[in-house]
C-alpha cells in the first residue's frame, strides 16, 4: 500500500518542493496543506509542479490564505503587496488554466479519520459539520459568481462561529477559520494578528487546538499556517509549518489513522529557500 504524507507549506519555494518530491515514492501520494504560492522564489514553477502533481494522481492540494489572495489579485479586486512573487503566475501563458485549478482546490480533507485544513478548526464544529462547511466556500469558489465571493471574503468579523450565520457573513467566517486563524478564546471568537508562538496569544486566547472543547479533538488533524510553531508533534494534532519560505524546511509526514502515536510516523524534510529578508 502506497503511503500518504501531509505537506507544510510551500510558498513558491518551487526548488524545495522539487527535492523533496524526489525523495518520496514514486508511488506516494501528497496531500499539500495550503499557502501553495507567494513569498519563496519561484511560486509559478511551485504551481505548475503542484498542479501536474495533483492531476497524475499524487497529490492533492488544500487552499491557504495566500492561494485565495492570488485570486483575488486574479479578479482584481486586491492589489499586490510587497512580499508577493505571484507576479510571474498573473504574466504567464497558461494563467487562466492556473488559476481555473486553483478554484477547483478543497479547503479541508478528511477520509473518515483524518482531517488535513491550512490553518484550524473552530471548537463548535465536529468533523462532518468542518467538511460541510469548507464545502459551502468550494462551491462559491468554483461557481461562476466566484468573483462575487472574493469581493466580499476579506474582514476580521464576524469573529465566531454561529449557526445562525447566512450569506457572505458565513462564508467569511469559515474561511477565516480555515485559512487565517491561529489563536481563539475557550467559546470560538477568533483573532488574526498574533503570529508567534504557542504561549504568546493575546490574554484569554490560547491555541485554537487547545480549546478543551473542541469538537474535533480525536481527530488527527494536520495543519500549516504557524510558521513560529515549526514542527508540531501532540495528541492528534500535526502542525507542518517548519518556514520553508524562511530558511526553515519543507516538511513531510506520513498519515495513518491507524497509528495514533504521531511519533513513530514517517518524516522527510528538505532545505528551506533563504529568504533575504528572513529574520
Amino acid at each position: 500500500m502506497s503511503k500518504i504524507y501531509a505537506v507544510g507549506d510551500v510558498q513558491g519555494c518551487a526548488p524545495s518542493l522539487k527535492a523533496l518530491v524526489k525523495k518520496l515514492s514514486s508511488k506516494s501520494k501528497m496531500i499539500f496543506l495550503g499557502d501553495l504560492v507567494n513569498r519563496g522564489p519561484d511560486s509559478l514553477g511551485a504551481l505548475r509542479q503542484l498542479k501536474s502533481l495533483q492531476e497524475s494522481g499524487r497529490a492533492e492540494c488544500i487552499l491557504g490564505n495566500h492561494d485565495l489572495h492570488l485570486l483575488a489579485i486574479d479578479a482584481g479586486l486586491r492589489k499586490p503587496k510587497g512580499l508577493d512573487t505571484i507576479q510571474p503566475i498573473l504574466s504567464a501563458p497558461d494563467r487562466k488554466e492556473l488559476i481555473e485549478w486553483i478554484r477547483h482546490r478543497p479547503m479541508a480533507l478528511s477520509n473518515g479519520n483524518v482531517l488535513t485544513v491550512h490553518a484550524g478548526v473552530l471548537p463548535q464544529w465536529d468533523l462532518q459539520q468542518t467538511i460541510e462547511c469548507a464545502q459551502e466556500v468550494e462551491k462559491m469558489l468554483r461557481s461562476k459568481s466566484y468573483k462575487d465571493f472574493l469581493a466580499n471574503m476579506y474582514g476580521n468579523t464576524p469573529n465566531k462561529w454561529s449557526k445562525s450565520l447566512k450569506g457572505y457573513e458565513r462564508l467569511r467566517v469559515i474561511t477565516n477559520a480555515l485559512t487565517r486563524m491561529r489563536f481563539c478564546t475557550p467559546t470560538g471568537q477568533m483573532e488574526f494578528e498574533s503570529k508567534e508562538g504557542l504561549e504568546q496569544g493575546p490574554k484569554g486566547y490560547i491555541p485554537w487546538f487547545k480549546v478543551p472543547t473542541r469538537k474535533t479533538q480525536d481527530v488527527l488533524t494536520y495543519f500549516g499556517h504557524w510558521s513560529t510553531l515549526g514542527l508540531l508533534r501532540q495528541h492528534n494534532v500535526i502542525g507542518l509549518d517548519t518556514g520553508c519560505v524562511w530558511g526553515g524546511k519543507l516538511t513531510a509526514l506520513e498519515i495513518s489513522d491507524s497509528n495514533k502515536d504521531n511519533r513513530k510516523l514517517e518524516i522527510i524534510q528538505v532545505s528551506g529557500y533563504d529568504h533575504p529578508l528572513r529574520m
